[in-house]
């Protein structure tokens, strides 16, 4: 490997040291204030698998920052650079790099669920799942 090289874990632990953390509480709290756009990166299949944090919109990692930029013919107007944005995948990861790509959109209060999904769940909280 290069020894300009990184791994995605460097990825990760770099964009974690660059935006926000919130444990599940901090998310449920968040949101029972009503003020914060929570948002479900996960592949659909993980969804239908796995379930959801209620009141999430979802929108795949890969649609991301055209769902979240006003300019794009993607964009989805729940999102608002001015907003809280809450992102969470299934553990935490992708969620965090969703995160930092926000940032360099604009929305400087993008955050992410520590944990993903899994810390959510076993917090015991509620997840909805498809039927």
């Amino acid at each position: 490997m290069p020894a300009k090289s990184k791994t995605a874990a460097h990825l990760v632990a770099e964009a974690k040291s660059h935006v926000a953390s919130l444990s599940p509480g901090e998310v449920a709290d968040e949101l029972r204030r009503g003020a914060a756009l929570l948002v479900d990166i996960g592949e659909a299949e993980e969804r239908i698998a796995h379930g959801s944090i209620p009141g999430a919109i979802h929108v795949p990692r890969g649609m991301l920052e055209f769902a979240a930029d006003p300019t794009s013919a993607y964009f989805r107007p729940e999102f608002d650079p001015e907003r809280r944005t809450i992102l969470f995948c299934a553990s935490g990861g992708r969620s965090a790099l969703a995160a930092e790509a926000l940032q360099t959109l604009g929305y400087a209060g993008a955050a992410y669920l520590e944990g993903g999904l899994r810390a959510w769940q076993e917090a015991g909280l509620s997840v909805e799942t498809e039927s």
